[in-house]
């Protein structure tokens, strides 16, 4: 028992580890919403879009020891099968992996059971399936049956815990993501919805479906749904021409579900279909003069442009001298990962795992390679060598990102005047789409929908283009 621990543990750190780099941020919210250890059984549902990411991050974030239920074929990777038997991952046989024939899980569930009985936490994907689509895709009812069963036969205290995995860009190197855990699903105390027990005793299809039609609610309340991820970014930045400042990390979320779920049933029409190709357009100029929404609220003179720059490439300069000798080894290690990433899956959805598992692997492989090198030249002083080789290949990255972060303002300095010109026109199109989000979002709000910070929204445009028109619209120098 303690082995498996110690084990889990250490399985624990290293993915904690190779998630905080591939991501530059892991934000978690809601985390005082899962029950502590000791509190009963918890079943951890989840969206699905990013394969073995998903249960990556609630290994390392969940706040419990969560065990998975995988499908078999996983099992069967040299590479995998330690990693999975190590977190206590369950194999589930399913019948596409199987001839499209019956299955018997029987013994799968039956483990689950076990776990849950024991107060233990388990962690399941009712979509069935990873998949690279932008939005929430139809639940099975395998995480309702397993809540159920387990609750019924063990007398167990079960409840489910739904938590939305928000990826700001799927399978990008470097992107961020944001856990949100939801309120529990409580079986024996939630008179809301039934009770469960009962309704599964009289009925147990109806009783899964209508808990899966439940839990099908609260990922959706948890995640942001759209048909690309393109849109999704879209719509994103609408949410942040809306939105006041100050925003807690829950309310941006529940405002960006409010705007994904309302676009479904106005995207044809003229007005926001012109509101949403205006978005796009400023995003696109944004992204070229290399500045964030942020920067546009700031006066930009010489001094700033000069100040800022150092200010991302004076860290860098920092990191420099551990970064050189690494990033001859880094460098092509992460291209390599790149490539076969792309290459050794045809599922977009699983080119973010493909990436983490062959980078961390090439990285663990060299350091390990170049410290027994070490230790047969230098004896007992090369084992420093495989300290140093992770301190700098987390220098390298410090560089890279710097200097692609500083890229562009480098360029803009080269020509300071269409710089400032393209700030200070920036900041009017924001301000003009500011004006047209709310105008929009009053047409189509809803009939007994209450609108969400509106008057806050409207006061903080009146404000900016109050100022705007004080400054003269200008970029002082």
């Amino acid at each position: 028992m303690l082995y498996q621990t110690l084990l889990y543990q250490a399985v624990q750190t290293a993915i904690r580890f190779a998630l905080t780099v591939f991501f530059r941020r892991v934000r978690v919210a809601g985390s005082h919403l899962v029950p502590a250890t000791g509190e009963g059984g918890v079943i951890f549902v989840g969206n699905h879009p990013n394969s073995l990411i998903d249960p990556a991050l609630l290994i390392a974030w969940g706040g419990r020891r969560v065990s998975f239920a995988a499908k078999d074929v996983l099992f069967q990777s040299a590479l995998l099968r330690p990693v999975l038997h190590a977190v206590g991952a369950v194999p589930i046989r399913r019948a596409k992996d199987h001839g499209g024939g019956s299955v018997d899980n029987q013994d799968a569930f039956d483990a689950l059971f076990c776990r849950l009985a024991d107060g233990g936490a388990v962690g399941i994907f009712p979509e069935g399936i990873s998949h690279d689509e932008a939005q929430l895709q139809p639940l099975k009812t395998g995480a309702a049956r397993i809540a159920l069963g387990a609750a019924a036969k063990t007398g167990a205290r079960v409840c489910i815990v739904p938590v939305g995995l928000n990826y700001s860009r799927p399978g990008r190197f470097r992107s961020s993501v944001l856990l949100r855990f939801g309120e529990p699903i409580l079986l024996d105390t939630q008179p809301d919805h039934g009770a469960w027990l009962s309704r599964a005793a009289a009925d147990s299809r109806e009783a899964c479906r209508a808990l899966t039609t439940v839990i099908d609610g609260a990922l959706r309340a948890l995640t942001i749904n759209a048909e690309d991820w393109d849109t999704l970014r879209v719509l994103d930045t609408v949410r942040r021409l809306y939105q006041p400042p100050g925003l807690s990390v829950e309310a941006r979320i529940e405002l960006s579900r409010r705007f994904s779920e309302g676009y479904e049933s106005v995207k044809d029409a003229p007005d926001v279909a012109q509101l949403l190709y205006g978005v796009r357009h400023f995003r696109d100029r944004l992204d070229a003069i290399g500045l964030s929404e942020r920067d546009l609220v700031q006066s930009w003179g010489w001094s700033d442009i000069l100040a800022r720059f150092w200010q991302r490439t004076g860290r860098a300069l920092l990191w420099l001298p551990l970064a050189l000798p690494g990033a001859v080894i880094h460098l092509p290690l992460a291209v390599v990962a790149g490539i076969l990433g792309a290459r050794l899956t045809p599922r977009s959805d699983v080119i973010a795992t493909t990436k983490l598992i062959v980078g961390a692997g090439l990285s663990v492989t060299t350091w390990i390679a170049l410290t027994a090198l070490a230790v047969r030249a230098w004896g007992p002083v090369g084992l420093s060598v495989l300290l140093l080789l992770p301190l700098s290949a987390w220098a390298t990255l410090r560089v890279v990102e710097r200097y692609a972060s500083g890229r562009e303002l480098a360029l803009s300095l080269a020509s300071f005047w269409r710089f400032r010109v393209e700030v200070a026109a920036l900041r009017r199109e924001r301000e003009r789409l500011q004006h047209e989000v709310l105008d929009v979002v009053v047409r189509h709000l809803p009939a007994g929908m209450e609108p969400l910070f509106l008057e806050q929204s409207q006061a903080q445009v009146g404000s900016a283009q109050a100022g705007s028109a004080q400054a003269g619209d200008s970029v002082p120098s």
